[in-house]
This record gives structure tokens, sequence and C-alpha cells, in this order.
């Protein structure tokens, strides 16, 4: 939602300019730009009811007065409770029918009985008189071809990220293209060239400079960041979505000037515009994904806390109306599929929150090594409810987003790209990350570990293992294809680092060899995929981290050959599970996984998988030949 002429600030000077790690070193802005006087602003016409048209005319100063983080000429600071200002003071204020009061600093703007924000001028921030320039030559790096760029996002990423509003996004621009922020619009322009090869259109000629694109982008962010609004954050979020876009630094610093712009907060009850509202909740949910699945890939610590998030879940009236033409049947079903995609995709990333903080701080860590060797069944224990909770999410999934056999013959019957495969790639990360922390508990106290429960657990991951790289190998053109969230590139190498892991606390060589051959028939998978286009970059960086881990891995010493007999576990041995269970030791295990068979276990979380195996041993390796499953289509 890119709304309302120059909509692009960032917060003053304390963000700084670590905006520019996004996109690389910023080369210096040119000195010889003309200065242009600023258009005249939109005439005010009369109010309307409709949500198009109050954002049509939304240069009016009824409606500049209406919203808050999308003005024209003003840019919002939310008001904290510590601040110079005095909260029980800023109440003896006057407010106007506005719910404005004009004070020395600047405009106080008051939206509920306890949250108030300070309105700032544009006018006085660095790059100000920049904008029209900025907007125009973004247009002619991208000339003739500006429309059709912007078509193809809407086609391609928009259903599946929906953090702008189409209707509104194309009146605009149909309209004056300088009522966007330069940075915005460019940002749009960046993604859509990925896809520029999946036109007709488009294909026949040269793509755009995106060299100088990206050098724009760069220059304009650093000022958006002196004036930040609600396009701000768009322009972030999606040039984080760029193939080699997920830094962590500029995550912080989006988190920061989302914070200045009090996306942090429930807007439930403000005196903005309804359709703001539904904004401020997409981009909020948004910028939480981006901050705990970028925890998740570079391993930091999270900028959000559940303790100063009060953001409610979305619901449907938080999505726009008239995204899709109501005769186009099929559209309108991309996008409820992609709507219903990216709330799903943001209560998953809620469980990896809450498995990133049980598991992975700092205190979490040192608290399972202070219970020495009971380290591991703390673990367990703290596993067992985020497991279920998994379990349930996955076998409550709406059916528009499984990945099962009706839904592949659908896509491969249609020409639509599907971006539904990103979310149940992160899934698998998500089962993965918790999983990695029970094998990496068990390795460290093998000793003190029972060995049925040891095989359990062995097994359970085992089946996550095996289901994800299912999940790969069935994976079609018009998945792989389509627009991946930024984290689907770390997510495809988690699960060959997983299987690395496996492989090197396996505890005989048998074993041992059954991961190697899995990972090499994966790597052929990925290799498949790996072809020049869209998702090449994804598969292409699995595959490096795929052969670093491996590669590490012939440098262990060589495992003992066990035999059948003596590496099996005695499933019957009733005393022994009744000693486990009144231990409490297997009660993660117990519920989660009964039955400690890898096939029902993978098909309870993979509905579909070719997966058939009683026992560790037995599993039929040929189900991922690469004669089999859709990665033979790829070719």
């Amino acid at each position: 939602m890119l709304l309302g002429a120059r909509l692009y600030r960032t917060n003053p000077g304390k963000h700084g300019l670590l905006i520019r790690h996004w996109l690389g070193s910023s080369p210096g802005r040119s000195d010889n730009r003309r200065l242009r006087q600023h258009a005249p602003s939109l005439s005010s016409t009369a109010a309307s009811n409709s949500l198009i048209e109050e954002m049509a005319n939304f240069g009016g100063p009824t409606f500049l007065k209406r919203t808050l983080g999308l003005q024209e000429d003003r840019y919002c600071q939310y008001i904290g409770p510590t601040t110079d200002f005095e909260p029980s003071l800023i109440n003896l204020s006057p407010f106007d029918p506005q719910d404005e009061s004009l004070l020395a600093r600047g405009t106080l703007r008051k939206v509920s009985d306890y949250d108030t924000f300070l309105m700032l001028p544009d006018a006085v921030t660095p790059g100000y008189d920049h904008q029209f320039d900025d907007v125009d030559e973004i247009e002619r790096l991208v000339a003739p071809h500006g429309r059709k760029l912007l078509r193809l996002y809407f086609e391609v990423v928009h259903p599946g990220f929906p953090i702008l509003q189409k209707n509104v996004f194309m009146e605009k621009y149909d309209r004056n293209c300088h009522e966007f922020s330069p940075a915005v619009l460019a940002a749009v322009y960046i993604l859509a060239v990925n896809w520029w090869d999946h036109s007709e259109e488009l294909s026949k000629y040269q793509r755009p400079n995106i060299r100088e694109l990206e050098r724009l982008i760069r220059s304009c962010l650093a000022d958006a960041m002196f004036r930040p609004k609600l396009s701000t954050v768009q322009a972030g979020l999606l040039l984080s979505q760029r193939p080699e876009g997920d830094q962590w630094a500029p995550t912080a610093q989006l988190v920061a000037i989302a914070q200045e712009l009090g996306l942090h907060l429930d807007c439930t009850h403000w005196k903005i515009p309804p359709w703001e509202k539904g904004l401020r909740k997409r981009l909020a949910w948004g910028l939480y994904m981006q901050d705990k699945w970028g925890a998740l890939v570079h391993g930091r610590p999270s900028h959000i806390f559940s303790s100063n998030w009060t953001v409610q879940p979305l619901a449907p009236n938080d999505f726009s109306e008239g995204d899709c033409d109501e005769n186009d049947i099929e559209g309108r079903q991309e996008i409820e599929r992609g709507r219903t995609l990216f709330a799903q995709m943001v209560y998953l990333s809620q469980v990896l929150a809450e498995i990133l903080e049980t598991f992975y701080t700092l205190q979490a860590m040192q608290n399972v090594a202070a219970a020495g060797p009971q380290g591991t069944h703390l673990v367990l224990s703290l596993a067992k409810p985020i497991q279920l909770k998994l379990k349930e999410w996955y076998a409550a999934l709406p059916a528009a987003i499984r990945m099962d056999s009706a839904f592949l013959s659908s896509t491969l019957s249609s020409n639509r790209l599907s971006s539904i495969g990103y979310l149940h790639l992160a899934y698998f990360a998500t089962e993965i990350t918790l999983h990695r922390r029970i094998i990496r508990a068990l390795a460290s106290d093998s000793q003190a570990i029972d060995p049925y429960l040891e095989h359990i657990c062995r097994s359970a991951a085992k089946a996550r293992l095996i289901s994800a790289m299912d999940f790969v190998n069935r994976l079609t053109p018009q998945h792989l294809r389509a627009f991946w969230y930024f984290a689907s590139k770390t997510n495809f190498a988690l699960i060959g680092t997983f299987g690395s892991l496996l492989w090197a606390t396996s505890p005989g060589r048998e074993e041992a060899d059954w991961y190697r051959r899995r990972l090499g028939e994966y790597r052929w998978t990925l290799s498949v995929s790996s072809k020049p286009g869209e998702s090449h970059q994804l598969t292409e960086f699995a595959m490096g981290m795929l052969d670093i881990s491996t590669g590490l891995l012939k440098k262990l010493p060589e495992k003992p050959e066990l035999s059948r007999t003596g590496s099996a576990v005695d499933f019957n041995n009733a005393g022994r599970r009744h000693s486990l269970l009144s231990m409490g030791m297997s009660s993660f295990a117990g519920d989660t996984f009964s039955g400690i068979n890898s096939a029902d276990i993978s098909a309870a979380q993979s509905p579909g998988s070719p997966i058939d195996s009683s026992d560790d041993e037995d599993y039929d390796y040929e189900t991922f030949s690469p004669t089999g499953g859709m990665a033979s289509m790829r070719s």
C-alpha cells in the first residue's frame, strides 16, 4: 500500500544508513539533479464511502487528517511512555475536532485515549526536494514497460505476499506516478524483473538496468530514513524478498522504523480509517515474519518480543477488497488462497518464535546446560507441547493450500504459478529446527540416554527428514518458478544440514551410509531444480551448503559396523517402556510419535507422501530415485 504522494520517510537520524546493506554500499547522489516544483495536491473532492474512492482522493486536506502513516507532507513518531513527553500532560493539551494539537515542537495527533503521535513536516528532511526526480528516473529506467512490470508483480508476488493494495496502487499509477514513494515503486519493479521471462510480452525485450535501479533505490531509502512512513516499511519488506536481500542489519533497522510508526501496537480502536488499520496489521505481521525468520536463518537474537507486541491476529476484513476482477474467478481464488497462505505463515512464524525462545536464546541454552544429566529430558519436556502445536496446525491446514494430489493436478493444468511451496517448506524448517535441538541434546549426553528413547527420537527425526526430502522431490515447475519467501533459500539448505547432523550422530556405519545416500539423492533433486531463471538461486545455495557440510563429514572417524541385531532396539520390552514412562522420559515421544513407525509419522506430517517403511533399515530407497516423483518433470 503505497499511498499518498511521496510516501517514504524513515527514522530521523537514529537509524543511520544501515539500509544500504540491502543492496550493498551506496554511491553518492548526483549533485546536478534539477529541482522541481512540487505538483499541486490532488483536488479535494467530496468524501465517498467507498474505500477505493477515499484512497484515490487521498490528497485532499480532509483525508490527510484522517490517515496517520501515509500523509502527503508529514510523517509521524510514536510517543512512548518514557519519552520527554509526559502522557498525563499530553491529555491537558487542547485537541481540535481532528484530534490534533499544535505545539512548538510539532503537532500532536491523538489516535486513542492512550496512544499519541507527533506529526512533523517532510519538507525540512534531507532529500525531500528530490522525490519527483527520483520517480522520473525510476520510470525512465523501466520505460516503456512500467505498467507491464506492475501487472507481473501483482500476478506473481502479490497473491503470496499481500502487503500492497492492488486496486489503489494501479489507480494511482494511472493517474500520476509521482504520488508514490520512489523507494517502494523501485522495489516493486526490482522484484518483478525476476519474472521477466515469465511474461510473453516482456521476454522479447531487453531487461531494464537493474544495477542502476538498485543504485537509485539505495539513495531513495537513505533519504526515506529521515521521514518514515508505512511505505518505507513496504519498500524494506519487498527488498528483503530478493534472493540476496535478506541481510540481518536492515531487518533491525526496519523493526526500529516500524516501532517509530507504532506498528507494534494494537490499532483496532484507533481514530484512523479502517483501510489503514488493515494495512498496519498486514505490515506488522509481515515485519514479525521478517524478524523471526531472519533470526533463524542468520542465527541472531530476535528484535520483537511478545511483551512489547499487541498486534491483533489478522481477520478477513484486514485485506483489501477489489484486488481482483470479479469476473476473473480463477484470479479471485488465487487471491483468496494467497491471503490464507499469508495468515497461516504468520501463525507458523509464531510457533517458530516459540521454538527460538524456548531452545535457542542464550538463557535457554544455559538452562539446559545447568540441568546436567537431566538436560535432554528437559529439552524433550519443553519440545512436546510445541510438537503438538505443529501437528495440530498441519492437520488443520485449509484444503486450498495443501500439497495434495488434487491440488497438484489443478496446478499442472494451469499456467498460474503457485507460492504455497514456501509455506510447506517453512513448516519443515520449523520441524527441523525443533528436532535439531533434540538430536544435539542426545548426542551431547549419549551415555546417559536409554537406547530405546534415543531410537524413538532419532526415528522421529528421520521421518521429518524423509518427509522434507519427499516434499522437495514433488515440487513442480509451477511451484519452483513462483514467488518464494526470502527464508526459503536457507530452508532448502536446512534440510541438508539436518541430514548431515543425523549422519554425523549416527551410532553405526550402516545408518551413516543410509544418510549419506539420502543426501546424495537430495543433492540430485536440488540440481534438477537448479536451472537459469527464478528458482536457481534457491536450490543453488542449498547445494553449496550441502557440499560444505558433507565435506566436513569426511573428517569424521569411521563409524563402527553394528550387526542388525546388535543395533536394533527391542520394542517389545514392555518393562523398559514402563520404566521410561514412569520416569517421564518418553512423554514427549510417547504422544507425538506413537507407533515408532517412520511411515506412520511421516504420513501424518506430509499427506500424499509415498513413504512406506516399517523399519529404519528396510526403508525403500527407490522412493526417492531420480526417476520418481515430480523431479523428472524439471529436466
